[in-house]
């Protein structure tokens, strides 16, 4: 008896540092989501070492934000389910279609293709999973954000294939129809895990848990951000000129769909158009790194760590922002 007692004790004292490092790191919040653009950049072995582990880790991303979806409050929006459409309809149809237009009467699929395909992969990609996570750091009601994400990741397997058929179809290795089967295997067996881990564990425990399941959240992303912002130190000192080119564009495509987005929902108070805002602006290019198996062209890749940027560092310079709006 006091061997097995000795054993738990044992087994406890393993795992009590290594959560209660998570839970320091959970509780950092958008400072922690912030420093992981910094730590991709300066140690890019990091970045080297990580690569090989990008779908896994978005794979477990999708598994932690499922396991976290709070079905009574996803009931309750679905109940007014007006709001919930037009996010969704704005998020997953009108911003991939606005992007390819104006890609297309711009000229940059003619004069830079592969960065087309970026920008086009971020704009039919659904939003970011953390995305309830980081409005919810900011003081934002995440519930509406919750509702629209899963609509949008729902439907992304559908819609993400016709983009590509329609506007960049002949540069992506992997055909639209391919694209679509792949994305929904990973949402459908993300789905299917957290659905058992949530039956195994329980709602009480994870929400008790929340702090060290944000840091384990951080950690995963870190695995993201490293693998694509690995190289960039050294394409910046290779190409400077075209590293700040494509950093400008991909904060404008960012601020761009934060404006629209805060413009379109004004109606909906500022709290809560701020956090929709945020959300559509951080679209989950790690699905679509996933979903092609990083098999992208160089400048697609530099386009995508560059992206990092803006979707990192904002949530915390905007946090101020998004306290006033919600008090």
């Amino acid at each position: 008896m006091q061997h097995n007692v000795a054993m738990t004790s044992a087994w406890h004292h393993v795992f009590h540092v290594p959560i209660q490092v998570l839970a320091w790191i959970g509780r950092q919040g958008t400072r922690a989501v912030a420093a992981l653009v910094f730590i991709g950049i300066a140690v890019p072995p990091l970045g080297a070492l990580l690569k090989p582990y990008v779908a896994e880790a978005v794979f477990l991303l999708l598994c932690v934000s499922f396991m976290r979806v709070d079905g009574a409050a996803l009931r309750r929006h679905l109940r007014r389910p007006g709001r919930v459409l037009a996010a969704t309809a704005w998020s997953t149809l009108a911003v991939p279609l606005i992007a390819g237009i104006g890609g297309v009467a711009g000229g940059l699929d003619r004069q830079a293709p592969d960065l087309f395909l970026g920008v086009m992969l971020q704009a039919a990609a659904s939003p970011m999973m953390a995305a309830p996570a980081l409005a919810s750091l900011m003081g934002l009601d995440a519930t509406l954000v919750l509702v629209v994400l899963v609509a949008s990741t729902a439907l992304v397997p559908l819609s993400a294939p016709a983009f590509a058929y329609l506007f960049f179809g002949g540069v992506l290795t992997l055909s639209p129809l391919a694209l679509g089967v792949k994305l929904f295997a990973i949402l459908a067996g993300a789905l299917v895990v957290a659905a058992v881990i949530r039956r195994l564990v329980g709602d009480a425990a994870i929400e008790r848990h929340r702090a060290p399941i944000d840091g384990f959240n951080i950690l995963l992303l870190l695995i993201f951000v490293a693998a694509v912002m690995g190289t960039l130190a050294g394409d910046f000192l290779a190409h400077p000129l075209q590293v700040g080119a494509v950093l400008a564009l991909a904060f404008a495509v960012f601020f761009a769909l934060l404006g629209a987005t805060l413009a379109i929902f004004r109606k909906l108070g500022r709290a809560q158009a701020l956090a929709l805002a945020l959300m559509v602006s951080q679209r989950n290019m790690g699905l679509m790194l996933a979903a092609t198996a990083g098999v992208l062209p160089d400048t697609t890749w530099l386009y995508f760590a560059l992206a990092q940027f803006p979707i990192y560092i904002t949530p915390q310079l905007l946090r101020p922002l998004a306290r006033a709006k919600a008090a």
